[in-house]
């Protein structure tokens, strides 16, 4: 079973640069979309019913705006929008599908970078994030929380450490929730597989950086241990390019 995570920095966008033709030819079984930009009416349905995919869209209340979706060609036993907290809820940052034996959480994380209000935000966001998922997981031990978390884990998550140690989504206090949050029963799936420096999965647009490959790694599949024995691969899909972001891949045994 493949299962993929994107954000693809506005779908509509995305979609005049070739994602529909990609997400047919790469063909996952689920896709977890942040930073959709857009609500379920701008969008042609038929594009991804057309491919077998049932769509659950959850956009933010402001228009043009975050926002993430489940595209899934087995149906879900259950969906659920958001995390009953009105001020993540309306900036449309979760959405969860349960499936027989796992459930999925496509996320996008706040960014921090537009100033110390945002930054704040983010840390509450971390903060309160972090016990749902430890709440969730009791509910559903085998969980894989996939997305945008706007964090640069380790050095090797990111093409430069030292000029950006005081830069959002690498400040010391996000590296330390990371480190809590992985202590805390969710595993990397990708560095499972895959130990070496300079995969990244989103570049600036500026200054050639992806040409260069000068890239910050901060979009994750975590699962919990439960998932640890069904996890098969993980990886990171740099030739699409329909976003500043490239999408990431989990191939797990089917239940």
């Amino acid at each position: 079973m493949k299962i993929v995570s994107y954000n693809v920095n506005g779908i509509r966008a995305a979609l005049t640069k070739g994602f529909a033709e990609w997400l047919k030819a790469t063909d996952p079984d689920i896709i977890g979309l942040q930073e959709i930009k857009a609500e379920e009416g701008q969008i042609d349905r038929a594009i991804f019913e057309d491919m077998g995919y049932n769509i659950y869209w959850y956009p933010a209340a402001k228009k043009g705006y975050s926002g993430v979706a489940i595209l899934s060609k087995i149906k879900p036993n259950h969906v659920e929008y958001g995390v009953a907290m009105p001020f993540y809820d309306d900036e449309g940052r979760i959405i969860r599908a349960d499936f027989d034996g796992f459930s999925f959480v496509s996320a996008y994380f706040p960014s921090g970078t537009t100033g110390d209000v945002r930054q704040d935000f983010k840390y509450k966001f971390l903060d309160d994030i972090y016990g749902y998922s430890q709440d969730l997981i009791k509910a559903h031990p085998n969980l894989i929380l996939s997305g945008d978390y706007n964090i640069c884990h380790k050095p090797i998550d990111i093409h430069n450490p030292i000029s950006n140690k005081n830069s959002s989504g690498f400040l010391p206090e996000e590296r330390a929730w990371m480190d809590k949050f992985t202590a805390s029963g969710f595993i990397d799936t990708f560095r499972l597989f895959n130990p070496n420096p300079h995969h990244y999965t989103w570049w600036s647009y500026r200054g050639g950086s992806r040409s260069k490959n000068l890239g910050w790694r901060i979009d994750y599949h975590m699962s919990t241990e439960g998932m640890r024995e069904k996890i098969k691969r993980s990886i990171i899909l740099p030739e699409a390019y329909h976003s500043d972001h490239c999408p990431i891949m989990i191939e797990i045994e089917k239940y």
